[in-house]
């Protein structure tokens, strides 16, 4: 009896041990399922002992065995088989197939491959407004995993607050058509969330917000399955204007302007010091506890791209420890997640007396700092790395979802390894802070690679990118991604991006500072890569490999267009009218190629965009209100005449047909018929009937199915043959 009483005991210390185990090899192999189910009982998948992140791979018995400390650990080094191995890519895009070689190589020897940075942290609040306001679970598992397999275990997970604060508001007194027009639309969510504005194109659907809460608890539950932790939202301020009727003698300021906005849209904040303050805090975090747990991160950021009521550093101060000791009311656990763009896009303000004052408002360690735009300006290098705060290394490489091929490879690489080698104690770890997913994913693969112990050169790592991609060795396609890395890939992204195309018309530079079609290379240097990609058209189909050929054809054109812009305006200038309207022509051609070709590939339909949006609505005049709200986003971005129009602009099939290609046409026949009748072009007169334009196509539901798609490498191959001549000479 005695014996039996010590096995019994030792069961119970080693039960939890195997159901942990079990538990994590389970989410492994349940994530293989997904993303490789015809190959899934390939793998065998075991956990290893320890905290330290980590995974090996090896080949027993015609199996690959993947081992990891976690199933995160266990995801990334399932990627790196895929990659490394199957010379295939798994793409964050629910819609891109995961294609494999016929047969699965096995590895010739063990390998082990440890994490240099423990925490890695992914997305940004603008990512939920420009790629996700229309996800459906489908799209969501597929990034979950997409994020499992890069090593992401930060993610930011503010979807479904609006469920919340709804319950909260109305708790306090308000009436539920002021706080649902207190809403914006749910494609401008991600701002309001920010404390930017209020109430554009509310009131927010109750269903939509139903949706939403529902799929948060999907997302957080698979999150955490995967060994995430999820960035749930706290309360930062913003507030309701009607909490001003219940509450008159609460401290409440309404916010300087923000985005061209007229004043109505502007925004309210609470004071941190005002008695209001913790116990909104407290009611919103139990509810949010209530519906989606806590992983006892919160992000919460008061000063987004809006001035603070005080510079005073005491103020500051005062208001992070405020905040920050409300939420430890409610979760004594707590640690305060703050993106610090503020630091860098306001930095007349945020001096470095100011940016001490309030981090270290709160206790060390406690307040967790993203350095948000790290591949352009490090703020841990001007503020002594963050005064002993912890903070994270992050490439934000993408604004608005601009399709520009932008991307400063090696330099970010760079900055990565000095970092984590001279970043001091407080070097957290690394992260992307992407406002939206773009036409450059490999970027973020090489960000979230450089957190593990791979020890590849950038020339090495490209090779690799180009083998994956084309799903075998090519030389001449080897041969394009280093010539991209060498000579197209030199430039960090920037605000306000996008080929000529996309902008509104003008007869030199830029439309408006959003449009931006600057490049840092020779287009002949682009059209070579693009012929260079092209002639591996017979031996490959692999859809990334399209994907490549279609994304820097576009580029390619886009960037010509341009210079056939260019050659019309000193038309115009010289009165030449034949040949304006010859160049005028070619610009259309241009367009309508560019068009064609965009619909050759998913990535690139701003039909699917509308679709997706229409989905939510459960009748035809929400259908047409989703619609609206998705359109808006992506061209006028606000009212007419905002200073934020095309700031989201995108070279997309359907949006260069139906919406960027209409604002040329006008703008070429108007052109050609002041040369032909003797006058001058009125730009002044011109912008405003562009205006007038744009709001009317706001207002019209204008086709948005895609052209019927070819196969896209021999669209792809015809126009370049066609545009070579051109280009080259």
């Amino acid at each position: 009896m005695k014996s039996l009483k010590w096995i019994l005991l030792g069961l119970l210390f080693v039960l939890p041990l195997g159901m942990s185990a079990n538990k994590n090899e389970k989410a492994a192999k349940a994530l293989s399922e997904r993303i490789v189910p015809q190959v899934a009982d390939r793998f065998v998948f075991e956990e290893l002992k320890g905290d330290k992140d980590v995974f090996e791979l090896e080949a027993i018995g015609g199996k690959i065995h993947i081992r990891g400390n976690s199933a995160n650990s266990m995801a990334v080094g399932l990627n790196h088989y895929l990659k490394y191995y199957c010379k295939t890519t798994v793409s964050w895009y629910a819609d891109d197939p995961v294609e494999l070689p016929q047969t699965l190589p096995l590895p010739e020897k063990k390998i082990r491959v440890s994490a240099r940075m423990d925490h890695r942290f992914f997305l940004n609040y603008c990512t939920f407004g420009y790629t996700m306001p229309w996800w459906q679970w489908r799209e969501w598992e597929r990034l979950i995993d997409w994020m499992a397999l890069n090593g992401v275990n930060m993610p930011l997970a503010i979807t479904g607050q609006e469920a919340i604060w709804l319950r909260v508001w109305k708790k306090l007194g308000l009436a539920e058509d002021d706080i649902l027009n207190y809403f914006t639309g749910p494609a401008h969510l991600a701002w309001h969330r920010m404390t930017n504005f209020d109430y554009f194109q509310g009131p927010l659907p109750y269903s939509y917000m139903e949706h939403q809460e529902k799929l948060q608890k999907q997302i957080v539950e698979r999150e955490r399955e995967l060994n995430m932790t999820p960035v749930l939202p706290a309360f930062a301020g913003h507030v309701p204007e009607a909490l001003t009727k219940v509450y008159p003698n609460a401290k409440i300021t309404r916010m300087s302007e923000w985005g061209g906005f007229r004043v109505k849209y502007r925004s309210f904040f609470l004071d941190p010091l005002d008695p209001l303050f913790p116990i909104i805090q407290k009611e919103f975090l139990k509810e949010q506890t209530r519906l989606y747990g806590t992983d006892h991160i919160y992000g919460a950021d008061p000063f987004n791209e809006i001035q603070s009521p005080s510079w005073e550093p005491e103020y500051l101060a005062t208001v992070s420890r405020t905040i920050y000791n409300t939420i430890t009311q409610v979760d004594k656990d707590a640690q305060w997640l703050q993106m610090t763009w503020l630091f860098y896009f306001d930095s007349g303000h945020w001096t470095g007396p100011r940016i001490d004052a309030f981090v270290n408002g709160v206790p060390r360690n406690k307040m967790i700092l993203l350095d948000y735009y790290a591949e352009y300006q490090e703020i841990w290098k001007r503020t002594e790395s963050y005064y002993g705060q912890p903070y994270l290394w992050c490439y934000l490489g993408n604004f608005g979802g601009n399709t520009m091929m932008t991307g400063n490879l090696r330099e970010t690489g760079k900055r990565i390894e000095n970092a984590y080698r001279n970043g001091g104690s407080n070097f957290w770890g690394i992260g992307s802070t992407l406002e939206s997913f773009d036409v450059n994913p490999f970027m973020y693969e090489y960000v979230f690679e450089k957190a593990w112990d791979y020890r590849l050169t950038d020339d090495q790592w490209i090779a690799a990118l180009a083998d994956r991609h084309f799903g075998k060795t090519n030389a001449n396609v080897r041969k394009a991604w280093q010539e991209l890395l060498d000579k197209v890939y030199l430039k960090n992204a920037f605000l306000g991006q996008g080929p000529l195309t996309n902008a509104r018309p003008t007869l030199k530079g830029y439309g408006t500072w959003t449009v931006n079609p600057y490049i840092c290379y020779d287009n002949k240097d682009l059209f070579n890569v693009w012929e260079l990609l092209l002639s591996g058209k017979d031996e490959s189909s692999r859809d990334a490999y399209v994907f490549d050929v279609v994304n820097v054809g576009r580029q390619v054109l886009g960037n010509y267009f341009k210079t056939v812009r260019d050659s019309f305006t000193v038309a115009y200038e010289k009165k030449d009218a034949l040949k304006a309207r010859r160049l005028g022509d070619e610009m259309m051609e241009i367009l309508s190629d560019v068009d064609f070709l965009l619909s050759c590939h998913s990535t690139f339909s701003f039909g699917r965009w509308i679709r997706d949006a229409e989905v939510f609505g459960r009748d035809a005049k929400e259908k047409e209100y989703y619609k609206k709200n998705a359109r808006t986003l992506l061209t006028t971005w606000g009212e007419r005449g905002q200073s934020l129009n095309d700031y989201a602009n995108r070279s997309w099939s359907g949006l260069t047909r139906s919406y960027y290609a209409p604002r040329w046409q006008a703008f070429v026949y108007e052109v050609c018929d002041a040369i032909e009748n003797g006058k001058t072009f009125d730009e002044k007169a011109f912008r405003e009937k562009m205006l007038d334009m744009e709001a009317d196509w706001m207002e019209h539901d204008f086709v948005c199915s895609d052209v019927p798609r070819e196969d896209g490498l021999e669209v792809a191959n015809r126009l370049m043959l066609k545009y070579k001549e051109r280009i080259l000479k």
